[in-house]
């Protein structure tokens, strides 16, 4: 058969097959994620037929749909927001990162990977999943909550983060020496800075520069602008995707809309080719053996991400039950989870098959613990439910309660 009869088959098939797949995850109210993990596992290396044509192909394509997803989480926010959430949830951040990359760090030194794969499945384990958690609160109608701010406003932490993170974990990737890592996050943080500060104080007329009443030329000259800057970061040594972001979040208004409602489409056929081929090159008889580290990193991080929301809703006067709903909501980890151990396979091997079965297990079980975390702290607190009677209190007491 002819190459590129082969390709296009072979794209063809996988393109109908994601979307089938996304159709039964909307139809069971789950993730579309670990349905295309697993069909990537189904038709990768080791799998039931691999796809030999497109996997050059589906490479390019997993490559720019990390940057589309990091592109359109910056189109998000301003610069102005990614300031006021960083001034006011720094303190949560912080906990965020001790209580949910420790236990990462801790079981890669412990399998004996090294400090480099440490400083990888550390990321896998703190970054949770925007994107999930974001369909999960709507679905759950909960968009209009006390605790989704603080919810959204952890979330903005970790992006954030993700811009320093990121270069400096490609750095260690690269072998770089300490000089060498040093004056690449250098380059990072100097970076964001200049964005930030040209984003608040020149956004419009960034935005103005960019801005077309005609969408075809809105979509060429943001997306041509992204892939540009994109490798240009990644020459740097700065990562691809801090790139994308950092172009997302210097646009704003109306172009930053139009923008993300144009590029949101290729967005997601392009994350979902990612993922596939994430799946693709892992080996599905790789997972078994680590399916009990998995589990386990799977347990404590969600008792972590519970205890997080806690705290970021409590520093927010936030009541028990809008405590518990914060954490659980916070559980699922998914594409950037991915996005961090496909970076590091090529160092620890044995990363790649660890946090896809880490990411099925959560992304699967966080709309769970979004949903019950909160009814079942309330019995074990021993909280009234909304609907039951409880005896009059005094005017403070009846107050206080109605915070969560």
């Amino acid at each position: 058969m002819h190459d590129t009869t082969a390709l296009l088959i072979e794209l063809g098939a996988i393109i109908l097959a994601l979307g089938l797949l996304g159709r039964l995850a909307g139809r069971i109210g789950f993730s579309p994620i670990p349905l295309y993990l697993l069909a990537g596992l189904a038709f990768g290396h080791g799998g039931l037929l691999p796809m030999n044509a497109s996997e050059e192909f589906i490479a390019t394509g997993a490559e720019i749909g990390v940057i589309l997803l990091l592109l359109l989480l910056g189109l998000e926010y301003s610069a102005s927001e990614l300031v006021t959430n960083l001034k006011t949830q720094y303190p949560s951040g912080i906990v965020d990162f001790v209580l949910n990359a420790l236990p990462g760090a801790v079981a890669a030194l412990l399998l004996g990977w090294g400090a480099v794969a440490a400083v990888a499945l550390a990321g896998v384990t703190w970054i949770s999943s925007s994107g999930v958690i974001a369909k999960v609160l709507g679905d759950l109608g909960r968009l209009g909550n006390r605790e989704t701010p603080v919810i959204l406003g952890v979330l903005v932490i970790e992006d954030l983060a993700m811009a320093v993170y990121l270069p400096l974990l490609t750095a260690l990737l690269a072998g770089l020496s300490l000089a060498g890592g040093s004056l690449t996050l250098l380059i990072s943080l100097g970076t964001v800075g200049i964005v930030l500060y040209v984003a608040l104080r020149h956004g419009r007329l960034i935005s103005r520069a960019v801005s077309s009443d005609n969408p075809e030329m809105l979509l060429l000259v943001v997306l041509g602008l992204t892939l540009f800057v994109a490798g240009i970061a990644q020459e740097l040594q700065v990562s691809a995707a801090v790139g994308a972001f950092l172009v997302g979040i210097a646009l704003s208004g109306e172009v930053a809309e139009g923008a993300h409602n144009l590029l949101a489409p290729l967005r997601d056929l392009f994350a979902a080719v990612f993922f596939v081929f994430f799946g693709l090159s892992t080996d599905p008889a790789a997972i078994p053996p680590v399916l009990l580290p998995a589990l386990i990193l799977a347990f404590v991080t969600a008792l972590t991400k519970i205890a997080t929301g806690w705290y970021a809703a409590r520093r927010a006067g936030i009541g028990p039950r809008g405590r518990l709903r914060a954490g659980g909501a916070l559980v699922a980890r998914g594409e950037f989870s991915i996005v961090i151990a496909g970076l590091a396979v090529g160092v620890e091997p044995r990363i790649g098959p660890l946090a896809t079965a880490y990411v099925l297990i959560l992304v699967i079980v966080g709309p769970l613990t979004a949903r019950y975390t909160e009814p079942i702290g309330r019995r074990l607190l021993r909280q009234p439910s909304p609907g039951k009677q409880s005896p009059p209190a005094p005017d403070s007491a009846r107050a206080a309660a109605t915070t969560g």
